[in-house]
């Protein structure tokens, strides 16, 4: 009976990953094809709409339409759905990743520019904000611009088989991350809500950063004292 339940429970997960009918909050995925997450992000989006109400949809594409955005692809979308919806929006191809919701006051329940941040830490956003601000004022708005729980993972260079597993697991990072500030900011709790365990991508993200930072001041010492040498 057991190995029938676990069997079942097996197929159902399969059934999920490939009939987005049966896929309410992982509305719609040409991409990665992933049990465990189409599964993980069912759990917590129910969860978070039977207890405030709002619809956490995540839609990972492979292509937009010619001539299309991924703005553009939402505004569409979203006419379809009559209750407060929040959309979490990736496409392959053309390398974007966007957030949408609608009524506009949603965006009151969650930090958008802080998931979609480019940086995950502090200083990277302050090595970002020296190497590639125009101006004073850029300077400010992309040194405070960090905390990013998607796209750090995004960059992340991986091959073949990778390249899906870290698809899902930044589309995830940042499908909990809205989650969990939406049901703090209506002062409810997620018994599916990971906390700190999606946090663990993003700490490794920020050691590979802290690595390379050390090894390019690394290669600027060796480079600067060779030089000095040869002149002696």
């Amino acid at each position: 009976m057991n190995k029938f339940k676990r069997g079942l429970f097996a197929l159902i997960l399969f059934f999920y990953s490939i009939n987005p009918l049966y896929a309410e909050y992982l509305y719609k995925d040409e991409v990665i094809f992933n049990p465990k997450l189409t599964h993980d992000v069912e759990v917590m989006g129910e969860e978070l709409h039977d207890k405030t109400g709002i619809a956490l949809r995540l839609v990972v594409l492979k292509q937009l339409d010619a001539n299309q955005t991924i703005v553009d692809y939402e505004k569409n979308l979203i006419k379809n759905f009559s209750e407060p919806t929040i959309l979490l929006t990736f496409s392959e191809v053309n390398k974007k990743v966007d957030i949408l919701a609608r009524p506009k006051s949603l965006y009151k329940y969650f930090d958008r520019r802080q998931v979609l941040s480019p940086t995950a830490t502090g200083l990277q956003a302050f090595f970002m904000a020296v190497f590639f601000s125009n101006s004073f004022d850029d300077f400010k708005e992309n040194v405070t611009n960090y905390g990013g729980t998607i796209i750090p993972i995004l960059a992340e260079k991986a091959k073949g088989a990778e390249i899906v597993n870290k698809y899902s697991a930044a589309l995830f990072n940042g499908y909990a991350d809205i989650a969990e500030q939406v049901a703090l900011s209506k002062n409810v709790k997620l018994d599916s809500a990971v906390g700190n365990s999606n946090r663990y991508t993003i700490e490794a993200v920020k050691v590979v950063f802290y690595l390379f930072v050390i090894y390019g001041l690394y290669l600027y010492l060796r480079k600067k004292f060779y030089m000095k040498k040869n002149k002696k």
